[in-house]
């Protein structure tokens, strides 16, 4: 079994790798923080072709990234015979594979399509088998290094620089309408629906910040993916905001989203893949946490470049662009509990975010508009 050399790194590359492929098959989140990781790679090796390879449905939040040459899509539940596809087009075919997550089949894609393959491992004797089929592997810590700083960990097992910065494309055209409406005003993103109900703030939370809002002179942009219930919420939502409020719920791609936050005064949203996308393209971010633990998934603000998490498990706090206002809850397990909702399970709502007060969230965005004014 590899053990780590003195110098760190666990798998020198004899020659620069022509075929590397990423593997981070696993949720939207998880592909956008391995950005910092292929951008590490393709830095190191430019004359390499770079694919990355994630769970179908996955992929919007990698379109256009330049460090990207072929995004490979597979099944979260794959049947026989498209698992058997996906083997045979990997099968052997890159100097270098990686993965970004210590389970089962991540591993096994790994080892199956690289010659060398490096990936993360659990602690334990049930996942020694995993460890022995890697040509060398780093260990997962789940709990107190943040998402980005575990996936550069592969880098530097490498020996090659670590590149922290959460690459997002911007380059998609919007629709004209939708830009030009967006020039009128300045204006904040409000991103209210999580893909888990235990993530998800109150609805009087965003009236109330949408109406404060309007009053500082920005109009308010929904933003929300097409499906049925997203949009369904918003629109309700809608119904209680500024009558000049702009929807775009099931308008843009991710690519096109990501122009818009570009151009945004201000963000507003839970723990969610768009919130860790406004926070890396440098708008000032209002994240909004609950059950979820901050020291791992907190987003990434966009000039951070320590080595240690931007965040604490427990308390609210600024870093550079991210304001990230964790709630309270007079609960037994404390915040974060690190657990799927107060009845646990993920539809279930979390206390510590009903009760977190739309006072603090305004007090938080008045001063990102506090440093906007200042000369």
């Amino acid at each position: 079994m590899p053990t780590e050399a003195a110098t760190g790194v666990l798998l020198p590359m004899p020659a620069p790798p022509r075929r590397m492929l990423v593997v981070v098959t696993r949720r939207i989140g998880d592909v956008l923080l391995t950005t910092p990781l292929i951008a590490s790679l393709r830095a190191a090796w430019p004359g390499a072709r770079l694919e990355v390879l994630v769970f179908a449905g996955t992929s919007g939040v990698l379109a256009g990234l330049p460090i990207i040459d072929a995004v490979i899509e597979v099944a979260e539940r794959p049947s026989a015979g498209a698992h058997a596809q996906l083997l045979r087009r990997i099968a052997g075919r890159y100097d270098l594979a990686l993965s970004t997550i210590p389970g089962d089949r991540p591993t096994l894609y790994a080892r199956i399509a690289g010659r060398r393959a490096l990936g993360v491992h659990l602690s334990g004797p049930k996942h020694l088998w995993k460890r022995r089929l890697l040509s060398a592997s780093v260990p997962c810590d789940d709990c107190d290094t943040h998402t980005v700083l575990q996936n550069l960990r592969l880098a530097g097992a490498l020996g090659i620089e670590r590149l922290p910065a959460v690459h997002v494309a911007t380059d998609a055209a919007l629709p004209a309408g939708i830009a030009a409406e967006l020039g009128r005003a300045p204006f904040v993103v409000v991103h209210p629906w999580p893909r888990f109900r235990y993530k998800m703030w109150h609805d009087d939370g965003f009236v109330t910040f949408g109406q404060w809002a309007r009053a500082q002179g920005l109009r308010v942009v929904l933003s929300a993916s097409g499906s049925p219930d997203e949009t369904a919420y918003v629109q309700s939502l809608r119904g209680r905001l500024p009558q000049d409020t702009i929807d775009l719920s099931g308008c843009l791609s991710l690519g096109q989203l990501a122009g818009v936050l570009q151009r945004a005064a201000l963000y507003l949203g839970p723990d969610t893949v768009v919130t860790h996308m406004a926070a890396a393209l440098g708008v000032p971010t209002l994240a909004l946490f609950g059950p979820s633990n901050p020291v791992k998934w907190g987003p990434w603000p966009a000039a951070y470049a320590g080595d240690t998490s931007p965040w604490q498990r427990v308390g609210s706090g600024r870093v550079g662009n991210v304001h990230l206002l964790q709630g309270v809850a007079p609960c037994a397990p404390g915040v974060p509990c690190l657990l799927e909702g107060c009845e646990r399970h993920v539809n279930s709502s979390s206390d510590c975010l009903t009760r977190l007060p739309a006072s603090r969230v305004i007090d938080a965005a008045t001063g990102f508009l506090a440093d906007r004014d200042r000369p």
